[in-house]
């Protein structure tokens, strides 16, 4: 059975962010069944999964209440739409959840399909408010570089990743990229963190002066840079950033994909690091990961404006079939109930010292660079000489080989820009499933030392 559905992947399946000619000489690594923080494959392996699938899986994979949930939304309405005034107990009661949970300004909740989607419709609707102001010139969006926002047309055009852009004429919408906030790469000789992110909110107030304040509509930023390599911002980082978009009437966007919903343990990674945003866009933990959903949250200040909009257009004309399906979103609200009485905010802060010495005992080996993390997301930059910082050259792929061994030992990690590995196991993990994860990554890094020994 495993070599029909190996040969049947390679001729009929096109896989993302897969080198496509490659994938017709390697199998796939076919998942079966999953229990708690574990997976196993179709060779039988049971392996850690350590990146909650992608970043998204924080209940594990055999949470039953919330398969039970959507059983039973299932039997009582599979289907319905929130367009024209129509609407749904689950949606309801999901938005009036999310904003009960959120930050204090967030005021209203536009349900979607996915992160991706999550992001487009911010950029819409900053633009769309932009209008409503008559200022027909704000529109352009300040991203990082190795930011990751999605990967449709307008959040792909976000992301400051090269492989989400080549080859697909990104960016497409009105973008510029900023610094990278990465204190570990970037800070000068004698420059603390504050001071680094003094000198960042001053290059980026210097470039919104060369562009035009009065074209820029909104910054975007993930509290944690996930997908660039999960980059902290240095002390301080927010505040300072805020304080010029405010100075210009610049909005900002918190794509809390990621970090949201006790990531980081807060229940919004913006509450880590005091960030004030004017909107929000969720997913992936919204649901655990068991049904696709997503939203954006806004401020009413914000919603107001785009209500005035609404008025001159005749309605606010942007929607998805699928956003707030109440299958979804009966999923969501047991996810948030379930995070409610498992308290999983404070389970989150009690581990994340566990996991941080986790993170720095490996920071000591001698092919780890930097060791980084907050609550239960973390990350490990790999050099070469650990004096200079010096990596080792892109085309050997260190991250992605390290990766490779960590299966051989039952633990899934990811490789990520900048040669880092991550970890995001789900948030139900222990004490001794850590340390079980740190063990199984410690003997990886000790495969690949010795094979570049």
């Amino acid at each position: 059975m495993r070599n029909s559905y190996v040969e049947s992947d390679k001729q009929y399946v096109l896989h993302p962010y897969t080198n496509l000619r490659t994938h017709q000489t390697v199998d796939p690594f076919i998942i079966t069944h999953g229990e708690g923080i574990y997976v196993w494959d179709d060779k039988g392996n049971k392996l850690i999964e350590g990146m909650s699938g992608l970043w998204c899986a924080s209940l594990g994979f055999s949470e039953q209440r919330l398969t039970e949930a959507a059983t039973k939304q299932m039997q009582k309405l599979p289907y319905s739409h929130l367009f024209s005034h129509r609407s749904t107990e689950p949606a309801i009661e999901l938005s009036e959840k999310m904003i009960s949970i959120a930050p204090d300004n967030m005021a209203r909740v536009f349900l979607v399909n996915s992160g991706s989607e999550a992001v487009d419709m911010a950029i819409k609707m900053v633009w769309y408010y932009n209008n409503a102001l008559e200022r027909p010139r704000k529109k352009k969006i300040i991203a990082r570089k190795r930011a990751y926002h999605g990967i449709t047309v307008a959040a792909g055009s976000l992301t400051g990743l090269p492989y989400v852009q080549d080859g697909f004429d990104l960016p497409a919408i009105p973008v510029m990229h900023t610094a990278t906030p990465h204190y570990y790469r970037e800070g000068l000789p004698g420059e603390t963190e504050e001071d680094y992110a003094t000198r960042l909110a001053s290059i980026l107030e210097e470039e919104i002066l060369a562009e035009d304040p009065d074209t820029i509509a909104a910054f975007i930023a993930e509290p944690i840079m996930g997908a660039g390599g999960v980059i902290i911002p240095p002390v301080g980082y927010f505040e300072k950033i805020q304080a010029v978009l405010r100075k210009y009437d610049i909005l900002l966007i918190c794509d809390e994909v990621i970090c949201g919903f006790a990531r980081t343990g807060e229940m919004f990674g913006s509450t880590t690091f005091n960030a004030e945003p004017d909107l929000m866009t969720v997913a992936k933990q919204l649901s655990s990961a068991y049904l696709p959903i997503g939203g954006v949250m806004l401020t009413e200040a914000v919603y107001e404006v785009m209500e005035k909009g609404s008025d001159q257009h005749g309605m606010f004309g942007s929607g998805n079939t699928y956003g707030g399906h109440p299958v979804a979103a009966a999923v969501a609200v047991e996810t948030l109930n379930i995070y409610e009485e498992r308290d999983i905010v404070n389970h989150v802060k009690g581990l994340s010292g566990h996991f941080q010495q986790g993170i720095e005992r490996l920071a000591g080996h001698p092919l780890v660079g930097q060791g980084r993390s907050s609550g239960l997301i973390g990350a490990l930059e790999i050099v070469r000489n650990k004096e200079t910082k010096v990596q080792y050259p892109v085309a050997d792929k260190v991250a992605a080989q390290i990766a490779n061994f960590a299966r051989d030992h039952n633990l899934i990690l990811r490789p990520t820009p900048g040669d880092s590995v991550a970890l995001c196991p789900p948030l139900i993990i222990n004490e001794k499933e850590l340390t079980l994860m740190f063990d199984r990554l410690e003997a990886s890094l000790n495969d690949m030392q010795q094979q570049l020994d």
